[in-house]
């Protein structure tokens, strides 16, 4: 039994009585949902659809499961389940956890949950012309069965929460986070809406719960081989290289597929890691980053917002100082570390040159000025970087000076690998968080590579790029033949360096670094999103935690 579906602009102009819950719980969980198009499939989000799936099994006479629509009231929705008791309908609402109890320890229904299921009497009541007394939540951790009796206050908080949710879904603000901080806890969404951090934005005596996640044990798929291909069988990514067997991954353990030289992926493919955000991008055989697989959805008014506040040449002036003082201080420590129980004259001098130019970044006037002052730290960083190889190294190794495409030397070859990497992965995280990577602060558009992307790089080039290629040619982990390829005055990466040198990059990623004001410690690979969605604070209000990633 259920109505017939209404036009897509009649659709568009209902609410779903499930977008009414979030509201109950949190107006800002309602606005990311329904006006920004964020969702997150955490456990719990799991564990409740296979408890709908269980109950769809049973089969009892008078079970049914029911969608419903009504213009008139502004509503739509499945209800769970109704049933028929002496003549009258009522709807059941089934919850996974338990119950709220009152003061005298008696069952009582979630506020949210409350508002859940009077929705659905009321979108009963409109749709099918029918009285309704009274809904049902069962509370499935503690077996329990709430009644909530329908009458004029509780169809008048109905009428109220539609309201509110159409005043909402026409603003163009992402409303205060929760003073309940209970409430964040068990939020799905917790690690797009940084509730805790928006806190520590307002108040920097606050001690933040870490809800962002730890960690993320999906693994990057990087195909190497030109002429593989990846496709797709059941649940799976498969890889099919020439002369080698089939490789088939999960794809719930595949978080990025890397497509290196002219490998391919088919469309099915494609639509699979759509399906599941698993991130698709295209490296060059010479190692440079060529582009991505733009997934993004949601709402436009994101990227509105973005928009305006990088329209602002004072705005994106102070966001490019913090870029600048981020890296320039992490290049500076960096040099630091180098002197440790060997001091060195040059890197004395050169450590006290940038730590002068630091001080004028705050007085910069103007995104070229800025560029001046960033121009003399990296040329004060780079000409002392030999300093922090070995003498032990082999000669071929050595850094003379900076150059970039084509790569004259190994470690320039190596430096420009590692950046395309680095690259690659701050797209992946913006598209993720779902920014337009071509409305950046600082850098200007040039070529594939897109200013935004360009302007967070600057984060993490000393930490997850300069760090580990001057840390692994200090271990002898580098065959100054086998893993490079000299073509007359260029230098490249061979097959077996390539391999050699994501090998290092993914375990660094793995590392785990403590954010100074935050006080938790995440990998990098996690740290990417973070920053992304830290950055979009800054024009939301909750600025002052992005670009605090600086080499201790």
């Amino acid at each position: 039994m259920s109505t017939l579906l209404q036009s897509p602009a009649q659709t568009q102009n209902t609410i779903r009585v499930s977008a009414l819950h979030a509201l109950a719980y949190c107006e800002r969980l309602f606005y990311l949902e329904e006006v920004e198009e964020l969702y997150t499939q955490d456990a719990a989000v799991f564990a409740g659809r296979r408890l709908h799936a269980e109950l769809e099994k049973q089969e009892e006479e008078d079970w049914e499961e029911l969608f419903l629509e009504s213009p008139e009231l502004g509503l739509r929705g499945r209800v769970d389940a109704l049933r028929t008791r002496d003549g009258q309908t009522i709807p059941y609402e089934h919850k996974r956890g338990r119950c709220h109890r009152d003061e005298q320890n008696q069952p009582q229904a979630w506020e949210s949950d409350r508002l859940q299921i009077l929705s659905y009497a009321c979108l009963l009541e409109s749709a099918l012309g029918i009285q309704i007394g009274e809904g049902r939540i069962r509370y499935h951790a503690d077996n329990v069965l709430v009644h909530v009796p329908l009458d004029d206050a509780g169809r008048q908080a109905v009428q109220d929460a539609i309201a509110r949710a159409r005043e909402l879904r026409t603003s163009n603000f992402r409303p205060p986070v929760t003073e309940n901080e209970r409430l964040c806890a068990r939020c799905s969404l917790a690690p797009v809406c940084l509730p805790e951090e928006a806190r520590l934005a307002h108040d920097r005596e606050w001690q933040p719960i870490r809800l962002f996640p730890a960690d993320d044990e999906r693994e990057v798929l990087h195909v190497l081989e030109p002429g593989s291909c990846v496709g797709r069988s059941g649940d799976q990514l498969k890889v099919g290289r020439k002369g080698k067997p089939v490789e088939k991954m999960a794809i719930r353990q595949v978080s990025q597929v890397v497509l290196h030289s002219y490998s391919q992926i088919s469309t099915q493919a494609l639509y699979f890691c759509k399906e599941y955000e698993v991130g698709v991008h295209l490296v060059s055989g010479g190692g440079r980053y060529i582009g991505s697989f733009d997934q993004r959805q949601g709402s436009i008014q994101r990227r509105i917002r973005q928009y305006g506040a990088l329209s602002d040449p004072a705005f994106c002036l102070t966001m490019a100082k913090q870029l600048v003082q981020c890296r320039g201080q992490s290049q500076r420590k960096f040099l630091m570390r180098g002197q440790r129980g060997n001091r060195c004259e040059e890197l004395v001098e050169a450590i006290a040159q940038m730590q002068a130019l630091l001080k004028q970044v705050k007085y910069a006037d103007s995104l070229p000025s800025l560029l001046g002052v960033e121009g003399k730290l990296a040329a004060i960083y780079f000409g002392v970087l030999s300093h922090l190889v070995s003498k032990d190294a082999p000669v071929l190794l050595h850094f003379n000076d900076r150059n970039r495409r084509p790569p004259k030397d190994r470690f320039n070859a190596l430096l420009g690998f590692g950046y395309a990497l680095l690259l690659k992965d701050v797209m992946n995280a913006i598209l993720t968080v779902g920014l337009e990577p071509a409305l950046g602060f600082y850098h200007q558009p040039r070529t594939q590579a897109s200013p935004l992307a360009l302007d967070l790089m600057e984060i993490f080039r000393v930490p997850l790029v300069d760090m580990t290629i001057v840390a692994s040619i200090n271990r002898g982990q580098w065959d100054a033949d086998e893993d490079f390829e000299v073509r007359g005055q260029q230098v490249w990466l061979s097959n077996e360096g390539i391999r050699k040198f994501i090998g290092l990059y993914e375990r660094r990623k793995d590392e785990s670094w403590k954010h100074p004001i935050l006080g938790y410690s995440l990998s990098y690979r996690r740290l990417f999103e973070l920053e992304v969605r830290l950055l979009e604070k800054e024009w939301m209000g909750e600025g002052g935690l992005f670009a605090k990633l600086v080499v201790r």
